[in-house]
């Protein structure tokens, strides 16, 4: 007997059906059988299931006679399953790469709930990917399993029939079957959610859901719609036949006034002429299955009264919002007078050489080089005022104590920044801040760049897509001082920003705690991580992909790498900040961190205090790389992907010829160095010191200080001591006649 049954309709998907099928036998888990219904699909559908069918004996394809629609195709597959779970996959959606595997490893840790509830990404036709807006809600309700009931905001997500599977004995006793229609998903998902006593979830995305440009009758305009009535009647009716579930009927009449309410507003659901009616309908179900006793909510009481009622309201709600716009702007105006008057005042007076304003990371708390320059300057030179700018008022409730702070675009913000005599960060200002005659703006920069920045985007179309280069020069033209750490990143940042600054050879503040740490100095981190005493920690820090849309792409199987790395080894992940709040994180990494398989670290504040805590890196092209050879730690440079890298995004130089150790060109290759001890071996260590030499060059444990004294306070203090840097290769020779 499988594990699941896979149950996948077909109607005129030619065009994808091949993408799905391959996604689900391509998965690394094996245990499943695909019962393919053709729903007498007039295209190739048909053909393309009996290849596949041929090929792969876990597929069975049943032609049907006549056109019976989603619903009812799904019903012909059921009694020819035999799994344990019943999973109903669209056939133009995909699973992700072990997906099935996390389901899997979920049902055995629940110990096989009636309900799994997964979470999905929208993949748009244009290449976007969105996901689940609420998928927060997978993990709030905790690992263990429950009821709707205890839960019900599990009823909050899309209640869809594909984002769950079911265990098919569940199913089968309860006699759940999908009726005609094109809302047939409600009447079998309410039914089954409020049913199951046990309900477990997964908070990782296992289905790309694909929003077709045209085809999805949800998104057309028909009568089709008035479908839902006839849909919500089933469910009330089942409701209705089971005393147990009679709390839910206030529940049910207010969400099926909602739903129809909502397609009711969409301006591409119904034909203009045919809304009244469905109002009038939707009303009448409304009025006769509303309980005895229960209050009307505010946003449903349009159903009360008539059509003519519900149009007037919309339309005053359309007009109160223009008006609102139309006030918000003026007063934006009136503002934007006032305060550059106001402005203008403060002009008058000479900045104040002791006030410095502090930003890092787009305004995110007390980062970064900026704020290892900020806690440099509290300690040797407390007369100085620092005053951070933050975005809002989680990330003020974030910051360390005694933290002065502003946030960004409030009156205390303009009123600081019209003052302050330096500015710090690590990012561009916004391009509101004038720059005063008289203030210093400090350029930290955020590393050492291998991939190419600014300027140098322009010659790479795709990599600036959504990237203002002139503004952003604008924005640099600002600046009076700009960190470096090495001369290599002299050469590029005078070359990616062709502005009026002057380089200042301090090396980079944040980097201060890497240089000469002892193997122990991260012991505190990794306790706080969970990582046990003794094991050996492998740092994967991954950077993001300009030649995919969103910038994520799985170079490799986390779990299986884990699994490789074998006992006494933990793995700890770091994705590159930009992908910290997309899909990235739900395509796995989630779930892997939730049941102990690894540490998920992208979310730590600090990114010195997980290298400290870790043995050894491997990342790609992240320039984490050139703080890390601070440590003098081993280092992998994982590059299977190296040509369209460079390709895409363009590189300063060449990393897999001038690597910090050995560098990978394929996963076997990755495996193979750190199971046979190479990544540490004699070869890697005088890589990393020539390394060390080139891009460590002015990173000597005072960097901040050296920012503190010169920069803030105008007083001397030595240069770096001089260190032998090997001759610039052709790369170099290619950057500086640039």
């Amino acid at each position: 007997m499988p594990r699941f049954s896979i149950i996948v309709p077909c109607f005129k998907v030619q065009g994808f059906l091949r993408e799905c099928l391959d996604s689900l036998l391509d998965q690394s888990y094996r245990d499943f059988e695909v019962i393919a219904v053709d729903d007498r699909s007039p295209d190739g559908c048909g053909a393309i299931l009996d290849e596949f069918a041929a090929r792969d004996d876990r597929v069975r394809v049943l032609h049907l006679p006549e056109n019976v629609g989603l619903g009812r195709a799904r019903n012909a597959g059921m009694p020819h399953a035999g799994g344990d779970y019943l999973f109903f996959l669209d056939s133009d959606d995909t699973l992700t790469p072990g997906a099935l595997r996390a389901m899997a490893d979920r049902l055995a840790e629940s110990d096989d709930p009636d309900v799994l509830v997964f979470d999905y990404a929208r993949t748009y036709w244009w290449g976007g990917t969105r996901r689940n807006a609420l998928a927060h809600i997978l993990t709030e309700v905790g690992d263990d399993t429950f009821t709707a009931a205890a839960h019900p905001e599990i009823l909050d997500l899309l209640m869809v029939v594909w984002n769950k599977v079911y265990r098919r004995d569940f199913v089968e006793k309860n006699g759940f079957a999908f009726p005609p229609g094109y809302y047939e998903d409600t009447p079998w998902t309410f039914p089954v959610m409020l049913s199951a006593d046990r309900i477990a979830t997964l908070d990782r995305i296992c289905l790309n859901y694909r929003q077709r440009r045209q085809g999805n009758i949800l998104s057309t305009t028909s009568r089709k719609h008035f479908d839902i009535h006839d849909q919500y009647e089933r469910v009330f009716a089942f409701v209705g036949s089971r005393p147990e579930l009679a709390d839910w009927s206030p529940y049910l009449h207010r969400k099926m006034g909602e739903h129809c309410l909502d397609i009711l507003a969409k301006p591409d659901r119904l034909p203009p002429s045919d809304k009244g009616e469905f109002f009038r309908r939707t009303a009448a179900m409304f009025r006769a299955h509303r309980p005895d006793g229960e209050p009307v909510p505010a946003e449903l009481r349009v159903l009360e009264g008539g059509y003519a009622a519900y149009r007037l309201k919309r339309q005053a709600g359309r007009v109160g919002h223009e008006a609102a716009r139309r006030a918000g702007l003026v007063r934006r105006a009136a503002g934007d007078r006032a305060r550059r008057a106001q402005d203008g005042m403060r002009a008058l007076r000479a900045p104040d050489p002791r006030l410095v304003v502090y930003s890092a990371f787009s305004h995110r708390g007390v980062l970064g080089d900026p704020g290892a320059v900020y806690r440099k300057a509290r300690e040797i030179a407390p007369q100085l005022r620092g005053v951070w700018v933050v975005r809002d008022e989680e990330t003020a409730a974030r910051l360390p104590e005694g933290v002065e702070h502003v946030l960004l675009d409030s009156p205390e913000y303009r009123r600081v920044t019209a003052r302050a005599g330096f500015f710090v960060n690590n990012v561009n200002w916004p391009g509101t801040l004038v720059k005063r005659p008289g203030s210093v703006h400090i350029h930290t920069h955020q590393g050492t760049p291998l991939k190419y920045m600014a300027a140098d985007l322009l010659a790479k179309p795709g990599a600036r897509f959504g990237v203002d280069v002139p503004q952003m020069l604008r924005r640099a033209d600002r600046w009076d001082h700009s960190l470096v750490a090495n001369r290599h990143s002299e050469l590029v940042w005078e070359r990616a920003y062709p502005c009026h600054f002057a380089s200042a050879r301090t090396g980079s503040p944040r980097n201060d705690v890497l240089v000469g740490a002892g193997p122990q100095t991260g012991a505190a981190v990794r306790a706080r991580l969970g990582i046990p005493a003794g094991h050996t920690v492998v740092l994967y820090a991954p950077t993001r992909r300009e030649y995919v849309r969103g910038g994520h792409v799985d170079r490799i199987d986390l779990a299986r790498f884990a699994a490789d790395l074998g006992e006494n080894h933990t793995l700890v992940v770091r994705l590159h900040p930009s992908l910290a709040t997309g899909h990235a994180r739900g395509m796995g990494l989630s779930d892997l961190h939730r049941r102990g398989v690894l540490v998920d670290a992208t979310d730590e504040p600090h990114v010195e205090d997980v290298m400290l805590a870790s043995d050894v890196l491997v990342t790609d092209y992240s320039a984490l790389m050139f703080d890390y050879a601070n440590l003098d730690r081993p280092i992998v440079v994982h590059a299977d992907d190296f040509s369209a890298y460079t390709a895409s995004r363009g590189v300063y130089f060449d990393i897999t010829a001038e690597a910090p150790g050995h560098v990978a060109r394929s996963y076997r290759e990755l495996a193979w160095l750190l199971a046979s001890g190479s990544w540490r071996d004699e070869d890697s260590t005088r890589l990393r010191a020539d390394f060390r030499a080139r891009f460590c060059e002015y990173d000597d444990g005072r960097a901040a200080e050296r920012v503190v004294r010169r920069l803030l306070l105008g007083e001397e203090f030595p240069d770096v001591a001089p260190v032998r840097v090997p001759a610039p290769g052709a790369a170099h020779e290619e950057l500086a006649s640039t």
